[in-house]
């Protein structure tokens, strides 16, 4: 195996446990490593901390990881060492200092059987006790908090379980008999790639399919099989692939070196309930999840969210209308649309500052904001402005927003959030922070209004944030446990909750 590492930073945390993350898998018939950069580029937005390309080149794992952004991290020394036409590809968000450090930085590798190497989006919430199983039972250890690693390990351990007696090859059916163990032993949300050397890709999705993944196919310039897995659809249809299917809650695919594919599902019990924050925020508009596109999902937010404002402010008392860029867009322009009134773009973002969503403490962010958002005083002068904004967490961005429009000259400021009151920690992979961080935590909405510095704070309903995710689709359930307390696994306590908070650094 080769790997190119970074320096070392600062030590680990708990919440390099639950960064968001992009997920990537090709499977060619010509060299990939051109094919994964271009898609990591697609998925940029999902994680900016850092990425990693592997690739199999018969039984060599080729790896190489780096912090920083996609277009920075790989050279052209890189790219010619990630050799082979089955590989992988990453980009996370660090949500901590310390979760920063080199050895968070997926994809992850073990040696035994074959030699595989993983990728994961989401968060283990077991993962205690499968530290202490696999380190007691399985003697496997870990060098990492990561739940990546982690999940390598449990698989790895299954898999070893099912390789025959004879001799013989290691099979697909002894492949997803190895990952219904993965599902009988792993608590929470996941959604994963990995290669066996010189065998194929395995990808799959955890029994709720909370995080997202998708499968894709093409056939090449001789008619050959040509195959991608990925987070979202857009990576699909920029590389002329056809969208196959969601990948199922609980279901496997695997795909040979040769492009032969076959899938399973996990005969335990399964459950469509895919995250709704995906919807708000996390998702570029141009994806198209479990049936549902983003873009049109956020547009009927918009609708359902204009209802609510004018229950609330006379319309008459609204001059414009502005999005805090950029997934509220779509929102603000359905909103002012039903309402009728203007639509302006207020800000213009630095797109070459990372989202303050995920900046590690609060004075980072606070500085942060500012550079990301500057305000363009002749959209606000004198004007009553309705400002439009995906979510309110922390409550931090917000108040800075708000006070950047009164000093660009506004005469008033609401705001209007296309989601209800984030009241609850998530814990399924999106680093929503713990309850003393969240702005609405035993608070009303007029307490938090003030708080923030707004004239008037509207929130989406919870049922109608619901409709405008699921209208028209197959989807009969959401996780939405961030504004309902409602956790779909079933396994989260309130020990759990402190002791996520316990072991957080902010």
């Amino acid at each position: 195996m080769r790997t190119r590492r970074t320096a070392e930073l600062s030590s680990t945390s708990l919440e390099g446990n639950r960064p968001v993350c992009g997920i990537v898998g090709h499977v060619s018939n010509s060299l990939v490593n051109q094919q994964i950069y271009d898609s990591l580029l697609l998925l940029q937005h999902r994680g900016q901390d850092s990425t990693g390309i592997a690739t199999i080149e018969g039984n060599t794992v080729h790896r190489v990881k780096a912090k920083g952004l996609v277009r920075e991290a790989y050279r052209t020394r890189d790219m010619r060492t990630l050799l082979g036409n089955v590989g992988l590809g990453h980009v996370r968000n660090a949500n901590t200092p310390g979760a920063s450090q080199e050895d968070e930085v997926q994809p992850y590798y073990v040696n035994a059987p074959y030699g595989i190497v993983l990728v994961n989006n989401g968060n283990i919430t077991n993962s205690r006790e499968l530290t202490d199983e696999l380190y007691r039972i399985d003697r496997r250890h870990l060098n990492s908090d990561s739940d990546a690693e982690l999940l390598l390990n449990v698989l790895a351990n299954e898999l070893q379980h099912h390789i025959p007696d004879d001799g013989s090859d290691l099979t697909p059916e002894g492949i997803f008999s190895a990952v219904d163990g993965v599902h009988q032993r792993v608590e929470g949300s996941y959604a994963t790639i990995a290669l066996i050397a010189s065998r194929g890709l395995l990808a799959f999705r955890d029994p709720f399919g909370i995080r997202p993944l998708v499968l894709g196919h093409r056939l090449d310039e001789d008619g050959a099989d040509e195959w991608v897995v990925c987070s979202e659809s857009l990576v699909l249809t920029a590389g002329g692939y056809e969208l196959v299917r969601d990948i199922a809650p609980g279901e496997a695919v695997w795909i040979s070196t040769e492009g032969e594919m076959s899938s399973h599902t996990w005969d335990g019990p399964t459950r469509l309930v895919p995250c709704a924050f995906e919807y708000v925020y996390l998702a570029r508009p141009d994806s198209v999840m479990n049936g549902v596109s983003v873009y049109g999902s956020r547009l009927r937010m918009g609708e359902k969210l204009a209802a609510t404002v004018a229950e609330q402010i006379p319309v008459d008392e609204i001059d414009v209308i502005m999005p805090i860029p950029d997934s509220s867009r779509p929102s603000a322009m359905e909103l002012a649309r039903v309402l009728g009134i203007e639509y302006r773009e207020g800000f213009l973002k630095n797109r070459y500052v990372g989202r303050t969503f995920i900046m590690p403490g609060q004075k980072v962010r606070k500085k942060t904001v500012r550079q990301k958002l500057n305000p363009m005083p002749v959209e606000f002068a004198g004007k009553r402005v309705l400002l439009v904004d995906d979510s309110v967490v922390r409550g931090t961005t917000s108040k800075e927003i708000i006070e950047m429009a009164r000093n660009a000259g506004a005469a008033k400021v609401y705001l209007a959030s296309a989601a209800p009151e984030v009241r609850y920690p998530h814990v399924y992979g999106i680093n929503i922070p713990t309850l003393d961080e969240l702005v609405a935590t035993n608070r009303t909405v007029d307490e938090i209004c003030e708080v923030i510095g707004a004239d008037k704070l509207i929130y989406q309903k919870v049922d109608d944030l619901y409709d405008a995710i699921v209208e028209g689709s197959d989807l009969t359930e959401l996780d939405m446990s961030w504004c309902d307390g409602k956790y779909v696994t079933g396994t989260i306590t309130d020990e759990y909750l402190h002791w996520v908070e316990d072991n957080r650094v902010s």
